[in-house]
Order: structure tokens, then C-alpha cells, then sequence
């Protein structure tokens, strides 16, 4: 405990017990002001919680709190906050403390310290694989938290761990860690202070956030509610004026109209429809307010949109009449990698940035093709489809997978084979007659061989052994960790396990290895050689599956078209069995999108 940051003397009150009252509050609120800054540092950290929650909250799961002490109290705390907030079910949200609600006005010695007292508290909710369990422990080891961490990690719940110390065990054993470090208290030791208000922040960060993002509010409005008691039908009626700007007696009538249902009553007034209209708008846009109201934008038939959604980043290309004349970009639109709240977010973000780089105002537009990893199933297609019905994106909408768009942009008639590599791997190919087939794209966990992931974790595989003293030596003992910053090869283990380096950071690693191996590095070398195997057998693959030798042959991803000695690799092992020609690199996938919506309007 002597190490721990919250444990340790703080230099500005040794002589607190000599301060005046008016000293001590100045001090206080000094040492207070330090945990703004402290939370701030936690922020990507936090909206990824939030993103990961709401997500869970679509798909029925829960978020569950569970503490010792203060920790615990701050947990039940805000969990019994959110059913009257956000008129939510109140086991949608729920908080455990150690030594149950006795603990939260006396104290229960000794509870935390029991692991499994944890795991027994998460059973007897029935915890499971859809729920979001968030440890919050100060000190970043209390017993009680990590063992039901443990215990929902191997149900394949999601874990969160809140902590305000550097060295918490905690962090390495959750999939997400939130660590707001606020230095060492007023009170020595005692949490409750700095320690607590920035657990309570945090805490008060998740719920809203996660609430909001599920249509809670409209505007900073809490709208979630149904005028059940004189209190709340003032409290809708007021909501109405406000927004619809319209007299009492009105908003009345409205609310009548719509059964007492404020977000009905709010879609009907603001975007003119019938409450059923409005319920069904509601529905569709998942109880969010703002996308269930109707967008009119002037619709321009000779605009297409050509849109690139990928796990990296989001393309969009707007052009006239085949002419391009705006290009945005976003963060990735995966669908099964961010969930659909990003993603969506992510293809409006790229839309209306091609429109802002065309100075154009964003617009309804004739056709669009959304070329789209994570798009494989016509079940995924489908939602997409309807977010852009929702938006208004276009008359005409095509849904495809983003190998797709390589076809299209790579090959001279639209059939042949794509091979990507770039975070991850895949091939697809189609022949002349119709006829498909893919190999690989199984994600980082279950495939995507040849892939910059797979370069990289293979690397570091490789790194941690030759430290084992079970490898050979190999230059990227040190390249490696001096790309990565870092001194001690232990301080892997946070960067990786839910650490700040995501899929795509490591990814970059590939770059390291790739050039070793151009050095000489022997071991590198064998890496670069065994994944360009792995990939020439992926593409090989798919062409057998399709019975076709020659073949137009699109590659893309960054690591193909970044490195061409590795792409030389790869096309000499696939020349061995087949005879790609002509062999195109697509360097902007989007464009392969603007050619589907030339032929849809040729259809």
C-alpha cells in the first residue's frame, strides 16, 4: 500500500491541523481543482465506455457497479439516480458493495477483502455475457472488485476498471481501463476526498453519456418520460413550449393527442406528422428524438455518393454527374468493431465533409453506394439501409461489402480478385459469370493472416520469447520497444491489454519489422516471409474456390500498397499457381463506390 498515490503524505497539508477554517477550505478547493485535469486525461477512455455501454443497453444488457467502501456507496449511488433521471428500468443499471446495503451507512469490516464474495454478489443478479461490469477500487487492488472482475471475465461480460493509482492490478485485468490520477489527499488516505469526487465525475460521465446516446435526451432535455402524475404533466407541457413554441393550452392538446407521450408528441409537432407516423419514426431511429425527425434536404438528382466504410477510417466521395467534387473522411465505420452508434456517426461525418469540401450544403442526392466492411449479412446490410432511409441519404441506396468496391475500382470489367491487407486481410473474388468467393477476413482474433496485425503480434511473440531466453536474438528486441516508447518490456502488458494501443496501433508495427527484415534481420525476415505465405495461400484460396488461374487482380490496404517489397513477396508466391493480370493497385476504394452508382443509374 506504501506506493499507492492516494496513500502517500501530501507535501501542501502536513500542517492542516494548524490551518485556519478559511485556509483549510482554500485548500481544499485547491487540491479539488487538480481532479478536473485528472478526469480530463481519462476522456477517450470514458467515451469509449460510453459507446461500449449504450451498445450493450440495444441489446439488452446491463451496467453493473460494483465497490468497497466509498467506492461501492458512489456506485449504488449513481445507479439508484438513473430510474427517476432517465425513467430507465431499475435493473438496468445496478450497484453492489461489499457487505450489501448495510455497508452503505456502516461500514462492514472485512468484506472487501474476500474475492469471492464478488463473484457470489454477481451470480446472484445472474450476470452475463451482455452486461458491462465496471470495478471502481481506488487503490486499484481491493479483493472483492477483482475477484468479480475474474469472475465476469469469464463469462465474456465487458470490464471496466476504475482506479486512481499507476500501479493499479486492476487495469491489466479489465478490457477497458478509466485511471484518474489526483495525487495524494488532503487527509492522508482518506479517498472519500479527490479520489471519490473523480470517481463520482466519472461515474456521473458514464450514465448520462450512455443515457444520451440512447435517445434520453433531446437537446440537454430530458424528454424519456410519460406525464403520469400533475408533476411530470407540467414537466412535459413546459418541455413542449420550450421547444414547439407553442401556449400552454396547445402543448396540452398535443400531449393529449399522443396518449401523454412526450417524444411522440415532440416528432408530430416538430416534423408535422400523425402520432403513429411519430411512433414509428421512433422506432426506427431506436427512441432518438433528433434522427426521428424527418429531414427534407433539397434533393439533387445529378449528385452521387461513392462512401469507403472500413475499420481504420470512413471515405466519402461526392460527385456530379461522374465528376468528383468533394471528398470527407471520418473514423471507422465497422459496424461489428464500433457498434452501430459510431459507425453511423462516422458515415454522416464523412458525408457531410465531402459536401463541405464541395460547397454544397449537405443535401439529398440521387444515388449512393456504401461499399462497407462489417456489411457481409443481409442482416447488416439491412440496418444500414435503414439509417440512410432515416437521413434522407439518397433516391437510391446500395448496401455492399468493401471488397466490393475494390472490383469495381481494381479491374477492368468488375470481376476478378481483391486481396487487401492492411490492419487485417481478406480476399474476394467474383468471375465473369457471377460467381463468389472469399478466404480470410475472419478478424484479428480468428484470422487475418498476412495482415499488419499479424506481422506485429507475430513480432512481439517473438520478442517476448528471445527475453524468455527461448527465441533467437533479433534486432526488434529493441526496435520495438523504442517505436513504442517504452523501456521495460513488461510495460507491454497495459499497452495491450486494454491499454491505449487499439488494433490499429499495433498494426502499425508491421512498418518496424518490415523494415528489419529489408536490413537483414533474420528473424524479421522470417516473419515477413511466413505472412506473405499466409496471404498468397488466402488469395490462392479463394481463385481455387472460384476454379480460375487468370484473373484481373485489385490489392489494397496499407500494407500492400505502402510496402512493395512485401507486396512483391506476396505476388511471386501467387504466381506460382495462377497468372493475375492486369495487377492494380486501389489507392482511394471510394472511387470504386462512385462506378456502382454510374451502373445503378444505367439499371
Amino acid at each position: 500500500m506504501d506506493h499507492l498515490e492516494t496513500e502517500g503524505r501530501n507535501p501542501a497539508s502536513e500542517h492542516l491541523d494548524a490551518l485556519s477554517p478559511l485556509e483549510l477550505v482554500r485548500l481544499m478547493n485547491s487540491e479539488d481543482a487538480r481532479v478536473i485535469d485528472a478526469v480530463a486525461s481519462q476522456a477517450d477512455s470514458i467515451a469509449q465506455a460510453i459507446e461500449i455501454i449504450a451498445d450493450r443497453f440495444r441489446q439488452g444488457g446491463r451496467l453493473i457497479y460494483i465497490g468497497a467502501g466509498t467506492s461501492g456507496r458512489l456506485g449504488v449511488l449513481d445507479a439508484s439516480e438513473c430510474p427517476p433521471t432517465f425513467n430507465s428500468p431499475p435493473e438496468q443499471v445496478v450497484g453492489l458493495i461489499a457487505g450489501g446495503p448495510t455497508a452503505l451507512t456502516r461500514a462492514v469490516e472485512g468484506a472487501e477483502d474476500h474475492p469471492e464474495y464478488g463473484e457470489a454478489d454477481l451470480k446472484a443478479i445472474a450476470l452475463s455475457a451482455n452486461d458491462v461490469l465496471v470495478g471502481i477500487a481506488t487503490s486499484g487492488r481491493t479483493p472483492y472488485v477483482l475477484g468479480a472482475i475474474a469472475y465476469a471475465r469469464s463469462l465474456g461480460a465487458y470490464t471496466i476498471g476504475l482506479a486512481c493509482t499507476s500501479t493499479a492490478e486492476l487495469s491489466e485485468l479489465v478490457d477497458l481501463a478509466i485511471v484518474p490520477i489526483v495525487g495524494p489527499e488532503v487527509l492522508t488516505g482518506s479517498t472519500r476526498l479527490k479520489a471519490g469526487t473523480a470517481t463520482k465525475l466519472v461515474l456521473n460521465m458514464l450514465t448520462t453519456g450512455s443515457m444520451v446516446r440512447l435517445g434520453k435526451s433531446f437537446g440537454n432535455l430530458m424528454v424519456d418520460l410519460r406525464a403520469t402524475n400533475i408533476k411530470l404533466q407540467a414537466r412535459t407541457n413546459r418541455i413542449i413550449r420550450q421547444v414547439v413554441g407553442v401556449d400552454h393550452a396547445t402543448a396540452d392538446a398535443l400531449l393529449q393527442q399522443c396518449g401523454g407521450e412526450l417524444k411522440t408528441a415532440l416528432v408530430a409537432a416538430l416534423g408535422k406528422l400523425s402520432p403513429d407516423e411519430s411512433r414509428q419514426r421512433l422506432r426506427l431511429s431506436q427512441g432518438r428524438v433528433r434522427e426521428a425527425l424527418p429531414i427534407r434536404p433539397q434533393s439533387d438528382k445529378s449528385l452521387s455518393l461513392g462512401i469507403d466504410g472500413g475499420g481504420s477510417h470512413t471515405v466519402a466521395l461526392l460527385a456530379r454527374e461522374g465528376v468528383l467534387i468533394g471528398r470527407g473522411e471520418a473514423g471507422p465505420s465497422n459496424l461489428r468493431a464500433v457498434g452501430e452508434a459510431k459507425a453511423f456517426q462516422a458515415l454522416d461525418t464523412a458525408i457531410t465533409r465531402a459536401f463541405t469540401a464541395a460547397a454544397l450544403p449537405r443535401g439529398s442526392v440521387g444515388r449512393a453506394c456504401l461499399g462497407l466492411a462489417g456489411a457481409g449479412r443481409e442482416s447488416e446490410r439491412e440496418r444500414f439501409r435503414a439509417w440512410a432511409s432515416r437521413v434522407h441519404l439518397a433516391e437510391s441506396v446500395s448496401v455492399v461489402t468493401d471488397a466490393e468496391l475494390l472490383l469495381a475500382a481494381g479491374t477492368p470489367e468488375g470481376w476478378g480478385l481483391a486481396l487487401v491487407a492492411g490492419t487485417g486481410s481478406i480476399a474476394w473474388g467474383r468471375t465473369a459469370d457471377g460467381r463468389q468467393a472469399r478466404a480470410g477476413g475472419w478478424g484479428y482474433l480468428l484470422g487475418d493472416q498476412g495482415s499488419g496485425y499479424a506481422l506485429a503480434m507475430q513480432a512481439l511473440r517473438t520478442i517476448l520469447q528471445t527475453a524468455d531466453g527461448t527465441g533467437p536474438a533479433t534486432a526488434l528486441s529493441e526496435r520495438i520497444p523504442e517505436h513504442l516508447q517504452i523501456s521495460d518490456l513488461y510495460d507491454l502488458i497495459p499497452l495491450v491489454h486494454g491499454g491505449p494501443l487499439d488494433r490499429a496501433a499495433l498494426a502499425a508495427l508491421a512498418t518496424v519489422v518490415l523494415d528489419a527484415a529489408a536490413e537483414g534481420d533474420a528473424v524479421a525476415l522470417t516473419i515477413v516471409e511466413e505472412q506473405a505465405e499466409q496471404l498468397a495461400r488466402t488469395a490462392l484460396a479463394a481463385i481455387s474456390t472460384l476454379g480460375i488461374s487468370r484473373f484481373p487482380l485489385a490489392l489494397a490496404g496499407g500494407l500492400l500498397l505502402a510496402n512493395a517489397d512485401y507486396r512483391e513477396r506476396v505476388l511471386e508466391r501467387i504466381r506460382q499457381h495462377a497468372q493475375p493480370a492486369p495487377i492494380t493497385l486501389v489507392r482511394e476504394p471510394a472511387e470504386g463506390a462512385l462506378r456502382l452508382c454510374q451502373r445503378l443509374a444505367s439499371t
